[in-house]
């Protein structure tokens, strides 16, 4: 909710402020901050100012064509007739085809605008203007209020309908610290992307200030040459102006008499001020209150880990546990195992020590004889 205070500042236009000249706050700037309705109703608000358009309902559609039918191994999408030309036999009107209409072509009694609820249309309204009061939401949406003394900005009657000129406007926003506002909007002003440029719309701009102001319009021959900085009568604020993009936190300057206006346009004799859901939106804090505490159940323990259950036939531990008999005797079998397997291996070990050995002999006996050489190569046969 917007910050609460029971008065505020009206300045001059040097900048100075008015002694005995406060004015209370109005109830509406502590209406809740809703910015999932500004969003959707700025959405759906903006298009209904949308112009409709479509293509030409003969586009596509002028050639004279016709389809050829089935049986002779060709699409049966409508082609051009005659003859002595490359047109002839070409496929028309589809959207496949070179010079056809676009798929699904544009209507003009397409729905273009939305209907809006009256009650949610004002209820986002309210919450634009009190988020106006938020410093760090008007900060947040990027306009420049350092030099700014008090937000929201109060400036007697006469500072914006006294002004008859654009120097004039210039030097109560440059007393009153708005306009580096204005100077950071004539900034942005670059040349629009796209084909809008060619469309009346060449330039884009980053918003400037918004005076609102109660009465007559006499000032706005002053402000409206300023770049960015907007002009509203108190009783026509437009959540267009109040947010634009649908992002709450619009720098608005007001005069003395618009925000008394606030007071009779909302309240009891007015407009409906909405109410919060909540008054304390800390949910934190509300849950860790020893009020909420003491009433709520006590937390519940987390469930106890089970085991995962073992084969007793594969597992001699689970097995001990239903039969520690039948665990001793498979422990001893499982021992005599051992010691027959290792009696087995050591007579192993020694018939393959004799087996090489007899080996190792015969391979002695073989290498001696061959290094004799041949035996008979003399006739005597070795005698």
């Amino acid at each position: 909710m917007a910050a609460v205070r029971p008065l505020i500042t009206v300045h001059s236009a040097s900048g100075a402020p008015l002694p005995d000249a406060s004015i209370p706050l109005p109830a509406v700037l502590t209406a809740p901050l809703r910015c999932d309705i500004v969003q959707s109703v700025f959405r759906d608000i903006s298009k209904n100012n949308r112009q409709a358009y479509s293509v030409n309902i003969h586009a596509g559609k002028m050639p004279s064509a016709k389809s050829w039918g089935t049986g002779r191994a060709v699409a049966r999408i409508p082609r051009v007739g005659g003859g002595g030309t490359s047109r002839s036999g070409q496929g028309a009107f589809g959207n496949m085809c070179r010079g056809g209409r676009m798929f699904a072509p544009t209507k003009t009694w397409r729905k273009w605008h939305r209907r809006v609820n009256v009650t949610l249309k004002k209820y986002a309204v309210a919450s634009a203007i009190a988020a106006s009061a938020v410093p760090s939401l008007v900060m947040a949406r990027g306009h420049r209020i350092g030099d700014v003394p008090e937000v929201p900005l109060v400036v007697e009657d006469s500072a914006v309908s006294g002004s008859k000129k654009t120097s004039q406007a210039k030097d109560v926003l440059t007393a009153i610290g708005a306009y580096a506002d204005v100077e950071k909007a004539a900034a942005s002003k670059i040349i629009r992307a796209g084909k809008g440029k060619a469309r009346n719309r060449r330039f884009s701009m980053r918003r400037g200030p918004l005076v609102v102001y109660a009465g007559g319009n006499d000032q706005e021959r002053a402000f409206r040459n300023l770049p960015g900085v907007e002009l509203c009568e108190v009783s026509r604020l437009s959540l267009i102006q109040l947010a634009p993009g649908g992002h709450m936190g619009r720098f608005v300057v007001w005069t003395a008499g618009a925000m008394a206006s606030l007071e009779t346009i909302y309240g009891a004799s007015g407009k409906r001020i909405p109410i919060p859901a909540m008054t304390n939106a800390d949910l934190g804090r509300i849950i860790n209150s020893d009020e909420v505490q003491s009433v709520v159940k006590p937390a519940l323990r987390p469930p106890q880990k089970r085991l995962r259950k073992k084969n007793a036939i594969t597992n001699i531990k689970a097995l001990e546990m239903l039969d520690p008999h039948a665990a001793s005797l498979r422990r001893k079998s499982a021992a005599a195992q051992a010691a027959s397997k290792t009696k087995r291996d050591a007579q192993r070990a020694s018939k393959r020590a004799v087996s090489k050995k007899f080996k190792d002999q015969g391979s002695k006996f073989y290498s001696e004889a061959m290094a004799q050489g041949d035996v008979c190569e003399d006739g005597t046969f070795g005698l």
